[in-house]
């Protein structure tokens, strides 16, 4: 398919679906891309943080109290007690992912802000916890998915100081992807987010193009950095045009000045290869990249092939592994998310220099978060799955300014 550079920082796929795609109204262009269980005292379904463990299903079922009618006046902005959210109870395929119209909002402790989600994306890791990967280290079920957000914050905590009401912005929600974390992620209206995780949102980004970047661009910066990625070296990047791999391609060129980036993908994805910057996109279909007669400095294998990636680095080199066997130079390592990261990349951001990459089948509507799941895991999509909108009313009134 032919890639596209938009003039808002986005490259987008032809052809993009209809609007067809979901019942709600559909928005401008310009905003709208066509289309056994554990409890915690700090579950964000309790109503008091302190429900019996053997009463989950108590947090998520509808409920006759009169408190889901009422309303917390902050600032100017109203914020309910109750909110619609994805949630599971269980471990295991898509089918666990229920949807629900009276889960708590979360509670905003002193350091936190509580965003109203306009925009979110999915990740590998989203569905690897959801089947149970990862359970010596999550935290409680029942569990609202979700790690990147784009949206505004409507509430701040006691000692929140860089952010206010009304500010529009972008993250990762939890710090630590597979150490504990959060229990009320971003597939809500609402979630609760440390200030240092979040940044102010690039002006020149919607919130579909910025909920695709956060988890992605840090484990991308991380991952080249810990590798000593630095001016005049190269790097062979294994799944070019997945969601990591794709900004890994822009940062090595635009900000820590490779000299050659080489990367694969499929025959029909070599060409976005090129327009994201590399001088060198080598199609796995036909050929081997261990074959390939230059090494690299370092290689960045977003796609699990580390025992192949060791035989093109060169004496010395490094390479960084995110998923499957590591063998040596072989790394791998967990993202430490943080907004001082995507501050620091803000610039770039602005002036078009790195993109977000959509992929062109999205973003899904916030009521076919299963089908966007469903097709995340087919491992075919091109950059970020991103369901969008989720808070559409944020999106109206703006527009009605």
């Amino acid at each position: 398919m032919e890639a596209l550079l938009s003039s808002s920082a986005t490259l987008r796929l032809r052809p993009p679906l209809s609007g067809s795609c979901s019942s709600k109204p559909s928005l401008p262009r310009s905003t709208f891309i066509p289309p056994a269980t554990k409890t915690s005292r700090n579950s964000p379904f309790s109503r008091k943080n302190s429900l019996s463990k053997t009463n989950p299903c108590f947090r998520v079922c509808a409920s006759s109290s009169s408190r889901s009618a009422t309303e917390t006046a902050v600032g100017s902005t109203t914020v309910p007690s109750e909110m619609k959210a994805w949630v599971y109870n269980e471990y295991g395929g898509v089918d666990v992912l229920k949807f629900s119209s009276n889960v708590t909002v979360p509670e905003v402790n002193d350091d936190q802000v509580l965003v109203k989600v306009v925009a979110a994306a999915l990740n590998p890791v989203d569905f690897k916890r959801r089947l149970g990967k990862f359970q010596a280290t999550d935290s409680a079920l029942p569990t609202v998915p979700g790690y990147d957000v784009a949206g505004v914050v409507v509430k701040v905590g006691s000692q929140v100081k860089s952010l206010k009401v009304g500010d529009e912005v972008y993250g990762d929600i939890s710090e630590k992807a597979l150490d504990g974390p959060k229990q009320s992620g971003s597939l809500a209206e609402y979630t609760a987010v440390e200030e240092k995780l979040l940044a102010l949102k690039p002006k020149s980004l919607d919130f579909a193009q910025a909920a695709s970047l956060p988890l992605a661009i840090e484990t991308a910066y991380e991952g080249l950095e810990r590798a000593g990625f630095s001016k005049g070296k190269s790097i062979l990047v294994l799944n070019g045009a997945g969601g990591v791999g794709s900004l890994v391609i822009q940062l090595a060129k635009q900000v820590f000045g490779a000299s050659k980036v080489a990367a694969t993908a499929s025959t029909s994805k070599l060409e976005l290869l090129k327009s994201l910057g590399a001088d060198l996109a080598v199609d796995y279909t036909k050929e081997n990249f261990e074959d390939l007669p230059d090494k690299y400095d370092v290689v960045f294998d977003a796609i699990g092939q580390g025992e192949k990636a060791v035989k093109v680095v060169v004496e010395g080199g490094s390479v960084v592994v995110l998923t499957g066997a590591v063998a040596e130079p072989g790394f791998r390592f967990v993202v430490t998310s943080t907004g001082s990261t995507l501050t620091k990349l803000n610039p770039y951001l602005e002036d078009g220099k790195l993109k977000a990459v959509l992929d062109p089948n999205g973003p899904f509507p916030f009521d076919r978060v299963k089908e966007a799941f469903a097709y995340l895991e087919t491992g075919r999509a091109t950059g970020k799955v991103v369901v969008y909108p989720v808070s559409e009313d944020y999106i109206l009134e703006k527009m009605a300014k």
